[in-house]
Order: C-alpha cells, then sequence, then structure tokens
C-alpha cells in the first residue's frame, strides 16, 4: 500500500523531526558538558605526574559554550519566574514590617490610653469616698 501524506501531516511530522532533533542536541550537548565538566577528575593531581594543564580544544571549548547557551535558554524562563517571585516576596516582606510597626504604634496607644482610663478611674473612686467621708460627717454631727 502506498500511503499520500497531506501537507498537514507533513508539517506535524516535520515539527516533530524537529523537536527529536532539538532534544537530541540538548541531551548530546548536555552530555558533552558532564564529559568535559568531570574531566578534571581523571587528570592526574598537581605534583604527582604531569604537572602541565592541557588546554581545551576548540570543539571542547564550542561544545561547553553550546552547552552553556542551551543551559542558558531553557533556564532563562525558570530564572525570570524565580526573580519575580524574590521581588514579590520582598514586597510583601516590606508590607509586613511596616504592619508591625502600624501595629506596634497601635497596641502602645492603646496602653497609654488605658493607663489614662486607670488614672481617671483612681481619680474619681478616690473623690466620690471623700465626698462619702464628708456626707457622713455631716449626718453625724
Amino acid at each position: 500500500m502506498t500511503a499520500i501524506r497531506s501537507e498537514k501531516e507533513q508539517t506535524e511530522s516535520t515539527g516533530e523531526d524537529q523537536n527529536l532533533v532539538a532534544a537530541s542536541d540538548v541531551e548530546a550537548g548536555i552530555r558533552d558538558f558532564v564529559r568535559n565538566d568531570i574531566a578534571y577528575l581523571r587528570r592526574p593531581a598537581p605534583g604527582t605526574a604531569a604537572t602541565t594543564d592541557v588546554p581545551l580544544d576548540s570543539t571542547a571549548e564550542a561544545a561547553v559554550n553550546n552547552v552553556n547557551s542551551l543551559i542558558q535558554r531553557v533556564a532563562g524562563t525558570s530564572l525570570a519566574e524565580i526573580e519575580s517571585l524574590v521581588a514579590e516576596l520582598e514586597g510583601l516582606r516590606d508590607l509586613l514590617h511596616t504592619e508591625g510597626q502600624r501595629v506596634q504604634r497601635e497596641i502602645s496607644g492603646y496602653a497609654q490610653l488605658s493607663q489614662a482610663a486607670m488614672k481617671s478611674t483612681r481619680l474619681i473612686a478616690e473623690n466620690v469616698a471623700q465626698w462619702k467621708r464628708t456626707a457622713d460627717g455631716l449626718r453625724n454631727s
């Protein structure tokens, strides 16, 4: 059987092929990056065998740069979201700080008001007791 593919099927398969190629490029870049990243572990320790550093060849540098650019593209969105969350959290921290200061001022105001009310109540009670003594003294005389 011969199947004729429509334009839609061809564009879908082309898009899938591009995604597969991009995914394999990312995987290859990550493999190269990891290989180059742990390469220093395979090198002899300084002072044991060879003390000269081996410079990276141009293909290794290109692979590292390619991996770096891939990681930056992949991580760019995540980093932007993290930065916006950090900014939002900093704003909330500032809001909580100012609200905490406001609540402290309110509590201080209520404490002063309470002390004034207690002083007034004590003064009124003393005056009433004094009037009562004066009234009792006038009745007894």
